[in-house]
């Protein structure tokens, strides 16, 4: 019998000129970056949530707090890893992730099979479970105006008993 969970992931991120622009584990061309203790990598992080809470493992503030000097400046696809080891030492495996990145600009729309890509050899799936969607806000809200991103993800897992 399978026993299937869902968890949902919810982030947000400032942007700012001269930081790196860190998105699904590749680096964008964009004049601003995402601003956080790590490489602030948004869609990382909403997946490594949406994946810690369907395991029911808490969040990614808990396991990698940004008041710890280790995670300073780190790659998220290092977290992300981690997370994939977690949630496989309870039996856990990915069914599908349906993922939404808000970003008025740069356009996300061309990097979406790079970042598939990255994203699944970072998880040691297949790219098919992997969903990577995109949209603005009609220049409404933070997102609009080019001070922020957000995404949100919703994640499958599986456990086969």
């Amino acid at each position: 019998m399978n026993k299937f969970r869902i968890g949902f992931g919810y982030d947000v991120h400032q942007l700012r000129k001269g930081c790196d622009f860190w998105l699904g584990g590749i680096k964008l061309p964009h004049s601003k970056g995402a601003v956080g203790h790590s490489d602030a990598d948004v869609l990382i992080h909403v997946i490594c949530d949406a994946l810690l809470g369907a395991a029911n493992l808490r969040d990614i503030g808990y396991h990698f707090s940004d008041q710890d000097p280790e995670y300073k400046g780190i790659d998220s696809k290092i977290l992300l890893a981690k997370v994939m080891k977690m949630i496989r030492a309870k039996g856990y495996e990915i069914g599908n992730l349906d993922t939404t990145i808000c970003l008025q600009l740069p356009k996300v729309n061309p990097h979406i099979d790079r970042m598939k890509n990255c994203l699944a050899e970072v998880m040691a799936i297949v790219e098919d479970d992997i969903s990577i969607k995109a949209t603005t806000t009609e220049k409404l809200g933070f997102v609009g105006k080019q001070d922020g991103v957000s995404a949100y993800c919703t994640a499958l897992i599986y456990k086969n008993d």
